[in-house]
């Protein structure tokens, strides 16, 4: 069965101010990548709203009132996140895409799903939006296949910010396993690998900092060390990808060296995780990625490599082979869970 992507238009109506690097334009390139995947012969489906009770599933009914009050009007809800007229329609446009691909994967309508949706959302938390991000979309999506039965989830965050607020939705539950490789330090300055989840959820959450400058050699080695064995052995019935393409070399917030073959690797890796502990069952939910030009072949390549083809039209670049960083990041993160995972 095909990747089912589910995008909308419409997440083009949320409009920060001017300069801000979670641009409208960012919606352009993720309409021209379903477009293109829909020429292909693959499917693109329009998303609905998600209903109050699924994001209440992942946030407190005081957030949902925080973004419902700015619904209509431009609001600064912290430092470098805004609302604009659309934003509390589009937000909920953008949940619903992430609770679409999640239903059509674990009703046998695609083997694999991407929701391609702007504003990102793994940076916030329960109770507050911050770092761009409204809703948080893959918090969701998880929160939804557990609902649906599910009895375990596993959360991949390669964004290049650590997903503080995925982080803290789901730091005592034991049933998601949240996984982020991230640059460090870098904002929000949170992630560090000794911080393991609290209560009954110690050890289901791993971070895996890792030095300004890894190339796509040194998230492989993170992936093949950490990641993907850790993944393997949690043994989820689902793996939601939180999926940002900020650490791309072009990238003009991130500090990383990675191509959009590296991100198409990354992502192979992670569908080859699901094949073998998942019945092949992946979603993808896009976050971050502020070069138009990289991310638009990132997320070709990533929907390529969750469909098991070639990787297709790569930004030429560096991409490159392991610096040491990779390697200072796996055996960190190792020294960390190895206390909670046997066999890691």
């Amino acid at each position: 069965m095909p990747v089912l992507v589910f995008t909308s238009a419409r997440f083009g109506e949320h409009t920060p101010p001017p300069g801000h690097p979670d641009r409208p334009g960012r919606q352009d390139v993720m309409d021209a990548v379903a477009g293109q995947w829909r020429q292909r012969g693959g499917g693109v489906a329009q998303p609905a709203p998600a209903p109050r009770d699924a994001i209440l599933r992942a946030h407190s009914a005081r957030f949902v009132e925080t973004l419902e009050a700015a619904a209509g009007r431009a609001v600064m809800l912290d430092p470098d996140t805004f609302t604009s007229a659309e934003s509390w329609d589009v937000t909920q446009l953008a949940a619903g895409a992430a609770l679409g691909a999640v239903d059509a994967v674990l009703e046998g309508r695609a083997s694999r799903a991407a929701a391609l949706v702007r504003p990102p959302g793994h940076h916030s938390s329960r109770d507050q939006a911050r770092g761009f991000c409204l809703i948080n979309n893959a918090a969701v999506a998880a929160a939804h296949a557990l609902a649906r039965g599910l009895e375990r989830v596993a959360i991949i965050d390669f964004d290049v910010h650590h997903g503080n607020g995925t982080q803290e939705i789901f730091e005592a539950d034991p049933r998601v396993l949240y996984v982020s490789t991230h640059q460090w330090p870098l904002y929000p300055g949170t992630g560090r690998a000794d911080d393991v989840g609290v209560g009954a959820g110690r050890g289901f959450t791993v971070n895996v900092p890792m030095e300004r400058g890894a190339t796509d050699g040194d998230y492989a080695v993170v992936f093949d060390g950490i990641v993907a064995p850790l993944t393997r052995l949690f043994d989820p019935e689902l793996l939601v990808i939180s999926a940002g393409f900020d650490a791309h070399e072009e990238d003009p917030i991130g500090g990383m060296r990675m191509s959009a073959d590296g991100f198409a690797r990354l992502t192979g890796r992670l569908c080859a995780v699901a094949d073998g502990c998942a019945a092949g069952r992946v979603v993808l939910v896009t976050e971050g990625g502020y070069h138009l030009r990289a991310l638009a072949a990132s997320l070709r390549a990533s929907l390529s490599a969750m469909e098991g083809g070639p990787e297709v039209d790569l930004v030429p670049g560096a991409g490159g082979g392991s610096t040491g960083r990779g390697l200072a990041a796996a055996e960190q993160a190792r020294a960390v869970q190895s206390a909670f995972w046997r066999g890691l």
